[in-house]
This record gives structure tokens, sequence and C-alpha cells, in this order.
């Protein structure tokens, strides 16, 4: 089943409540997935000509402090570090002289955090109501195609600031990781929502716009899916063609939300003023942030 949420500040003044408000977000989808929960956060973004990246260890007592970099936090056995340079060499890099690590996310403002356990125990160990930015993503989890691991949480991110969380159940998941292997794209885990990520990831690697690389999901992705795509600069969202999957969109002057159901928006102020609608099947909706 697993519920989703997305929150994205227009007005600056909503930053600082961000984690609050998409902690409670969060909270409002347990029952919808009650095996694993996760966010993605982009804020606080790396100097220029350095890359950030949130590290996880399944070793609780694992020494950050061992590998060299600038720890910036560290959270319930995950660490965010700055690496000089590019992001995706910094990732490379890790994965292959720590294997012992998995790396959630990399690029200059994203960061992501997931943990098996209900949504409500997942906010309080992460302290999420402390966390700022100007956006951030949602997932809850109900295993359905693979197994109830930390790895296998959502959200996903194969590129620099792209991440994915993901409602539904993709059919042809294995038959195109294969294709995507060979086209040089890695895989962590068997789980189909890191194939759809990595469909992104690989589109936009040839050209694609974002728009254009979720257009192309529905020729390319079979099953069922509402899908929710952050990026450094916003998010977007889009349902299959039957639109099986919930989904509810709400704008004000001050923020646009996405959920799984509109309960998860109704705790965010002025939601009772707000512009609510359901997202069409195969439309793609985006909102970022316009260059000063």
């Amino acid at each position: 089943m697993c519920g989703i949420v997305g929150l994205y500040c227009k007005s600056p003044e909503l930053e600082p409540q961000l984690g609050a408000h998409l902690s409670a977000m969060l909270v409002q989808m347990d029952e919808r997935g009650p095996d694993s929960a996760g966010v993605a956060v982009y804020r606080d973004p790396a100097p220029d000509g350095w890359s950030k990246l949130t590290l996880y260890c399944a070793d609780p007592s694992y020494d950050w402090g061992s590998l060299g970099l600038e720890v910036t936090s560290e959270r319930a056995r995950h660490a965010v570090v700055l690496a000089e340079g590019d992001a995706g060499e910094a990732e490379a890099q890790i994965r292959r002289d720590h294997p012992e690590l998995r790396v959630m996310s990399a690029g200059r403002v994203i960061e992501i955090y997931k943990e098996v356990g209900r949504p409500r125990a997942f906010a309080e160990e992460f302290a999420l109501t402390d966390f700022q930015g100007t956006h951030g993503l949602g997932h809850t989890r109900m295993a359905t195609e693979s197994r109830v691991t930390t790895e296998g949480s959502h959200p996903f991110s194969t590129g620099n600031d792209l991440c994915l969380v993901h409602n539904g159940s993709l059919s042809n998941h294995n038959r195109l990781r294969a294709y995507l292997r060979r086209e040089g794209m890695e895989f962590q885990t068997e789980n189909d929502t890191e194939v759809a990520a990595a469909y992104l990831t690989w589109r936009l690697r040839e050209g694609a716009s974002l728009e254009q690389a979720l257009e192309g999901c529905l020729d390319d992705l079979d099953g069922f899916y509402t899908f929710l795509v952050g990026t450094a600069d916003g998010f977007a969202v889009l349902r299959d063609p039957i639109a099986c999957k919930p989904a509810v969109l709400a704008e004000t002057d001050d923020w646009v939300a996405m959920a799984s159901e509109y309960r998860a928006i109704a705790v965010l102020p002025g939601a009772s003023d707000a512009r609510i609608w359901e997202p069409e099947p195969s439309v793609v909706y985006a909102w970022e942030k316009v260059p000063a």
C-alpha cells in the first residue's frame, strides 16, 4: 500500500519549519506503511567545489572519523559528510574503499535518512522536527516485493540530488534492471523502486529533461505507480495511466504539498484555504525554484 508525502516551501519563512511539517505529514501515513519510513530533505548546500553524501552503516559504533572526511552530522547510523570534488566520483570511491557502508544519497543539497520501523518512531529517532530546508519527501512502506530492510526502504537515490518515492508495484523491473546494468547503472537492492529511480537517472544522463524522463516511464515501466521525484530545485509527481494508486495535491501562496491521502495535508498551516486536486493520470506535475 505505502504512503507518500512531500512538501515544497514556496515561502522562505516556512523553511525553518520544514522538518516539523514533514514529520506531521509522515505520521499521518502510519497505517499505510508500518514496515519502514524514510525522508529526503534538501538543505545546507555544500560549498562550491564540494559534494555532500549521506552514508549508512549497520554497525551503530562505526567510527565516521576514520573516513578522513568532514562529518557535518550523525543521526541513528547515518552520517552526512563533505567530500571535495564531484559527487559521483566521491560516491564511487566510498563504494570501492568502504564496502561496509551504503551511500544513501550524493549531491550538493540532498540528505536521505531511512530505517525499519513505524513512521512515528522514525521521526522521533531522527529528530525530524529539527530539520530546516527548502523541500522534503517522505515515505512509509508496506513491503510487497522485497525484504524489509533499511537499504530497501524509500527514498531511493541513483543520481546527484535526485530521489524517488513510490507507491505501487512494477512488473517489468527485473528486465529493466538488466537493461540498465548494461547501460552502466549500478544497483544495491532488489527493490523495484530503485529500478525506477535508476531509469530516471539514465534518461537524464542521456539528455532528457526531467519531464521527458517521467513521460518515458509511461512507455517503459509496466505496473501501477504514483511517483514523487525530488530534485535539487523542487519535486515532480506522476501517476500511471490507470492511476489506481491514490494521490492528492494542494497549493497555497506559501507551499505545495503532495500526499497519498488528504489527512496528511490537513495538518499543514493554511490547508483549509489551499487549492486541492487529484493529479490526473499520465500527467507530469512539477514545481521548482526560480533562479534569482
